[in-house]
Formats: structure tokens, sequence, C-alpha cells
């Protein structure tokens, strides 16, 4: 199993905007990505400009069918302007899941 957690900052004041757009490729990965197993998005109550994404996939194909899909690159697209510097990315192979 292929990992991605993305840590993503919003620039202040464009919080909603960024939410939605992460909103918007989770319904994208779930209408016509069948091995992007699982895209979670968290935002921290502490800091509402800090998301978190956990992204599962079949393989790294996936993963990398993902990336350069309309969705993600729909995101960059739109909330890319909008973001408080890059977005940290870290891949893993999953060793453990409940």
């Amino acid at each position: 199993m292929q990992t991605l957690t993305a840590i993503i900052r919003a620039r202040k004041g464009h919080e909603d905007a960024v939410r939605a757009a992460l909103i918007a490729v989770g319904a994208h990965v779930r209408a016509h990505e069948p091995d992007t197993l699982d895209f979670f998005v968290a935002q921290d109550p502490e800091d509402p400009c800090r998301f978190t994404t956990y992204e599962r996939f079949t393989d790294r194909a996936a993963m990398e069918r993902h990336n350069a899909g309309a969705g993600s690159q729909g995101f960059f697209r739109d909330a890319g302007p909008l973001l408080d510097g890059p977005v940290t990315v870290v891949t893993a192979t999953e060793i453990f899941a409940r």
C-alpha cells in the first residue's frame, strides 16, 4: 500500500477557499479514482490555515495517476495562489493498518 501525507498552509483569509478546493479533490477521487483507496482531509482547529491530507493507494502507479490527474491538478490550479508556501509531501509504504 502506498501512502501520501500532505501538509498544506492556506494564506490567512483564504482558509475557506482552500478547504473547498480540497473537498472538491475528494469528490473527484470518489467519482473517478478506484485505485485511491482512502482520501482524508483534516483542518487544524488551533490553526485553521493548516490542512493535512492522508491518502492511500493500491500502488505507486495509482498514486502517480492521482497526482497527475484532474482532481490534484485542479486543486493546484485553483488553490495554488492561495497557499502560504510549498506543500510538504511525505510518501511511504504502509506497514501497519487497523
